[in-house]
């Protein structure tokens, strides 16, 4: 096998790969930098999973090239739960007797099971996997302000801005306690979510964050572009570009719609290839009408095209921050980016020269500063309703510094007592009390 990869030459969706990197843009990778494997198969087989989660049980659609019937059953460690069947080619009910739901503080995931018969009982195929019971949509507060919910309460979610950048292996992280590295140190960090910017990660890590608890968003990737001036609304994507970036939309989407930790997908970031926002946001909407749409996150922001009013949040970017967004459409209300606050640490530093929102001198300063960001935005959650929050970011991404982590992961640069305190005071602040 060959392939040819000339990065943001050409018109594919590459997210911040550049093959000039620095500032915001990274050094590209190229080659297979995901999860490969070879697999034997039946001709008659289940080929992929469809699971629609909701608060009593899951509606699972396998899809199958053959056979009579699929079976299909929920375990947990105790021994089966639920099981139920229906004729192949066709989605199945299954639903769990006291259901334990799938939340942050309890990420619980039943086991599942299909089965595959031929029309006297053989099974023809087999397939494990699993599964969370959840919910997401918008509800109105006590003042009538849309809010995110998860299983029906308001849940305000708040994380940071994950990139998914490794300085030994750009894309491609070194290990699988790597994976599972970072995002327990996010949960450490007190949050409860994570944005995932404009990268899509190996199944491995979506694993982490549904084992480990923690609300993901899925930006798409964008597509190549140059930035040179100043902002402004960028020209349309060629048509090649506009293509491509459709199909391959529509491929992440049904490629990671089985997981349960992804609540929301995110088509467009700061108008970066932006194109028919208000159509994007609805073809997501039609791929998967379950989770929420986010149509470009930071459309206040940078190269974006004036708000379309599409999809189902207001996300606004503001460094250092916090924003202040407000809209009274019916969508929720975000601050998608801010923070930002930098540290360079001698010894854990990418070559060249650092970047930053704002720049800080020590561990202690850089700790009161984001102790006082976060009181401003713990106010504005309270003042304009505000359902999320994310913070510019979880580590360092080559010469940008602003990371609570240095590139490395060798360093812990705040006071993470401080911070998980802080993080907490947010999210109770934005949520409704637990029942």
């Amino acid at each position: 096998m060959r392939a040819e990869d000339r990065t943001d030459i050409e018109p594919f969706p590459v997210g911040k790969q550049r093959n000039a990197p620095g500032g915001i843009w990274y050094t590209a990778s190229s080659g297979i930098w995901q999860t490969v494997w070879l697999e034997p198969v039946p001709e008659t087989r289940v080929e992929r999973l469809e699971l629609t989660p909701d608060l009593t049980g899951a509606t699972v659609f396998p899809q199958v090239t053959g056979g009579t019937e699929v079976v299909v059953s929920f375990s947990t460690t105790d021994g089966e739960v639920a099981r139920a069947s229906a004729p192949a080619g066709t989605s199945v009910r299954v639903d769990v007797p006291e259901p334990r739901l799938w939340t942050p503080g309890d990420p619980h995931l039943y086991a599942l099971n299909v089965k595959l018969l031929d029309r006297h009982g053989t099974v023809l195929d087999e397939v494990g996997s699993y599964a969370g019971l959840r919910t997401v949509g918008l509800v109105p507060d006590e003042r009538g302000r849309p809010r995110i919910a998860l299983n029906g309460r308001v849940t305000f979610l708040h994380g940071p801005l994950d990139q998914g950048y490794w300085p030994d292996g750009i894309s491609t992280a070194p290990t699988d306690d790597a994976l599972r590295f970072d995002l327990e140190k996010t949960k450490e960090l007190g949050f409860n979510f994570v944005r995932k910017h404009v990268k899509v990660e190996p199944a491995r890590w979506y694993f982490w964050a549904d084992k480990l608890g923690l609300v993901v968003w899925q930006d798409m990737p964008s597509l190549t572009a140059t930035f040179d001036g100043p902002p402004g609304i960028a020209p349309d994507p060629v048509p090649q570009a506009r293509a491509r970036f459709e199909a391959e939309l529509a491929e992440m989407v049904t490629q990671l719609r089985a997981v349960p930790s992804i609540v929301g997908w995110v088509p467009f970031n700061e108008g970066w290839g932006e194109f028919d926002t208000a159509r994007i946001a609805e073809l997501v909407k039609t791929l998967d009408p379950t989770r929420l749409v986010i149509a470009n996150s930071g459309v206040n922001c940078c190269f974006s095209r004036p708000d379309s009013g599409a999809g189902d949040v207001y996300d606004d970017h503001t460094y250092v921050g916090p924003g202040e967004p407000s809209v009274g459409d019916g969508r929720a209300v975000v601050d998608g980016e801010y923070g930002g606050l930098g540290l360079v640490l001698d010894g854990h530093c990418w070559p060249g020269p650092p970047n930053a929102y704002e720049m800080t001198t020590t561990r202690e300063r850089l700790t009161e500063r984001y102790a006082e960001v976060s009181a401003a935005l713990e106010r504005v959650v309270a003042e304009r309703g505000l359902s999320g929050a994310v913070y510019t970011q979880t580590t360092d991404v080559e010469n940008e510094v602003n990371g609570l982590l240095t590139y490395d992961r060798q360093v812990v640069k705040v006071d993470p007592e401080v911070v998980a305190k802080c993080v907490r005071a947010v999210i109770e602040a934005g949520s409704a009390p637990a029942v």
